[in-house]
């Protein structure tokens, strides 16, 4: 067993307030350098080679967790696995490193407190020369952390598990894949795709086909993301498991679930005594690109169709998880169907008398996340308001709603929240300055950190401070934005603004790995990020005001942003800015060249909408364009045409990076490649990036270096001083 260091003491970001609308926030990390040594700038490598934390994963008694950190090589860039235990009764211990073997991944605790995992490996001794399937394996934990032997819980079958879920009694395991509808069991080798009918390699598709292409892959009719549920004897899978969409394809649904592309075990609950599973489902037809309706489905585990527990719901309902006396079942749901982003309200339904009700309507915040406090009382959830994400407590009695203060300073963003024995949470929590660490909260004391993943090694770089401002911005409503800078430096600074995508998202207080505003202020920039009319976190209504308005009241409140930055900190040089954004912060980058050619000095357009026509008839998620534009091209053309950049080229003058992953079917690549053809005809100077290998984002290490150093390079060539051409 080996032993990383336990996290010492992490010294909370302080909340000043110099001016009545500025707020200074930044985690102050320990230990510090030497004065005499001052410390160096955060780079592209440090940001693609910082560990990154998982989620945790606690056993039922909330004495243990575990959990996993992403590895990446600094000199190959290869990345890799971890794994941690830690004993959550005593304070300050050192988690201790568990050898699972390569390719280990998605832990959990099974109700005999034995360690169950995804893996590819082989069974000792066994010889093949096909590469091991992905399947569940087990292992014994003891006290002080020693592994047993892994031994297979699933078969070794014709389809790779994804994810898996245990039943709170242990005895039995959901696990999902790629399946063939017409598949009675979790794998069926013989069974070819319907749309490769061959001789050649042609795909054949037709108007009964749900979604052709999604997300980054081409779609497969008749294989869909199923879940099988199997008894478990001794902690071994038995026989060859229930199809919880039912065994007969014409009584049962056909349907993705967990829903594709980015859905998981937060879609799969099961009764509290492991006799029913409740499950999110997305209907797999010809309807599928224009519906956002999710549905909760109930099996009785017995092979038979699955029940529609939410069918009266024509939106979005989703996150199933069941209180643990087994009465209730808590989710989230949207109220308006065709809309991604609609307001989550939190449900809670009465399983026996099919009660239901809507807890949080009342209440003008947007949940995403859920948990059950382990008295059964409250449920535990997430919500973005304003640039924080903080958790919440949900009384399910009265339907209070009370926010809770578990980081001295500012919460910035909490997330993977699970509820233990005794009124205690464990969660993680990052920040602008700060990458995910792991925290345990005692009832209302303030947490204190369990992990030190990378906040020393962020503590041996310069530190960066990070003020939040708001000002009035379109229509005179209140708008926040941040300024993100290295703490001790002296203007004149070149600027940034940062637009984020969405468009109904935020750059909140929240670490990422892409668009990272430390990094790049690291490089001798200040970072502007404006929450425009569209933005999550402040109320619905100014969510929904983006639709039908993408250039309007977004354009203005970044105008008015910007300059509300620049008088905020003189140390800001206006006469050097670039502007950069992805989809559709993208979009905005184009919108910008045609709507205020003359500010900038470059612009950075990552996969961004170039004409909107020719997007509306080429996205994937066709429900998107309809509802942002106001319908189809031939119902709205005339929206379509107000905000289509591909209209203003005759304006472009403003020197453009443009990026483009050929694998992104949201935006496809085409709209990047019309961007740069437009600026090459006119003669305005261009770069064209091109990801072969990456989607709507760059998630490769080789790739994301790439990504930044070329990025860098670009906005150096245009705000250096000594580099300006």
């Amino acid at each position: 067993m080996r032993h990383i260091t336990a996290f010492g003491a992490l010294v909370a970001a302080a909340l000043a307030l110099p001016a009545p609308l500025a707020a200074e926030t930044g985690d102050t990390i320990a230990p510090a350098a030497p004065a005499e040594q001052p410390a160096a700038p955060m780079g592209a490598r440090d940001l693609v080679t910082l560990p990154r934390l998982g989620a945790p994963a606690v056993n039922r008694e909330g004495t243990r967790a575990v959990f996993s950190v992403t590895l990446t090589d600094p000199a190959s860039l290869a990345r890799s696995q971890a794994h941690y235990l830690i004993d959550l009764t005593r304070p300050g211990s050192a988690p201790i490193a568990l050898d699972l073997g390569p390719g280990a991944a998605s832990l959990a605790f099974g109700a005999d407190g034995a360690l169950y995992f995804l893996s590819s490996r082989n069974l000792p001794g066994a010889e093949s020369t096909a590469p091991p399937r992905s399947r569940v394996w087990r292992a014994s934990l003891a006290k002080d952390g020693t592994l047993g032997a892994p031994t297979p819980v699933t078969p070794e079958v014709e389809a790779d598990v994804e994810g898996f879920k245990l039943s709170p009694d242990g005895r039995a395991i959901a696990v999902w894949g790629a399946v063939p509808r017409a598949c009675p069991r979790f794998g069926c080798p013989d069974m070819a795709p319907a749309h490769l009918p061959g001789p050649g390699s042609g795909r054949l598709y037709d108007s009964t086909t749900g979604f052709v292409r999604h997300w980054d892959r081409w779609a497969s009719p008749g294989i869909h993301n199923r879940i099988f549920v199997y008894p478990l004897a001794e902690g071994v899978a038995v026989g060859d498991g229930v199809p919880a969409d039912g065994r007969d394809p014409e009584s049962g649904i056909t349907a993705d679930s967990p829903t594709m592309p980015f859905g998981g075990g937060e879609e799969i609950a099961f009764a509290a005594d492991g006799s029913a599973l409740y499950f999110t489902a997305r209907l797999a037809d010809a309807d599928e690109p224009t519906s956002t309706n999710l549905d909760i489905y109930v099996s009785d585990l017995s092979g038979g169709a699955p029940r529609n527990l939410t069918a009266a719901n024509r939106a979005s309902d989703t996150a199933p998880v069941v209180s643990p006396d087994g009465r209730h079942l808590a989710f989230l749901a949207m109220a308006r169907p065709g809309y991604e982003a609609d307001r989550q309200v939190v449900q809670l339904l009465d399983l026996q008398t099919g009660t239901q009700r809507a807890l949080t309507e009342a209440v003008d915040l947007s949940f995403a996340s859920l948990a059950w406090s382990a008295d059964g009382k409250s449920l535990i959830a997430t919500a973005q308001k304003v640039l924080d994400t903080p958790a919440f407590r949900i009384d399910i009695a009265s339907g209070k709603v009370e926010e809770l203060d578990l980081i001295a300073g500012t919460e910035a963003h909490i997330a993977n929240l699970a509820a233990l024995p005794g009124g205690r949470l464990i969660f993680t929590r990052d920040s602008l300055g700060n990458p995910p660490e792991l925290f345990l909260a005692q009832g209302t004391r303030q947490a204190r950190p369990l992990t030190d993943i990378a906040t020393t090694r962020m503590g041996a770089m310069a530190n960066i401070i990070t003020r939040r401002l708001r000002f009035t911005g379109a229509g005179g409503a209140e708008v926040w934005g941040q300024i993100t800078r290295l703490a001790d430096q002296t203007g004149p600074i070149p600027a940034l603004l940062f637009i984020h995508g969405g468009p109904q998202g935020s750059f909140n207080d929240a670490w990422s790995s892409r668009w990272n505003p430390r990094v790049f202020a690291s490089q001798g920039y200040a970072v502007i990020s404006i929450d425009f009319h569209g933005s999550t976190g402040y109320g619905q209504a100014f969510t929904d005001a983006i639709r039908e308005d993408w250039g309007g009241k977004p354009l203005e409140d970044l105008q008015r942003g910007l300059e509300a930055a620049l008088a905020l900190d003189p140390q800001i040089d206006g006469s050097r800015a670039c502007a950069l954004g992805a989809s559709y912060g993208g979009y905005m980058i184009n919108w910008i060249a045609g709507q205020w050619p003359d500010r900038f000095s470059c612009l950075v357009n990552h996969n961004g909408l170039f004409d909107t026509r020719a997007f509306a008839y080429a996205t994937e998620e066709l429900w998107f364009p309809h509802w942002d534009f106001g319908g189809t091209y031939e119902a709205a053309r005339e929206t379509y045409e107000r905000w289509n950049p591909a209209n203003h080229v005759s304006k472009w003058q403003t020197p453009m990076l443009v990026v483009l992953g050929e694998k992104d079917f949201r935006v496809p690549y085409t709209q990047g490649l019309g961007a740069y053809t437009a600026l090459k005809s006119r003669g305005v100077p261009a770069q064209l990036l091109v990801f072969p290998d990456e989607n709507h984002w760059v998630l490769g290490a080789k790739n994301s270096l790439q990504w930044h150093e070329t990025v860098f390079a670009w906005l150096a060539r245009w705000l250096k001083a000594d580099k300006r051409q």
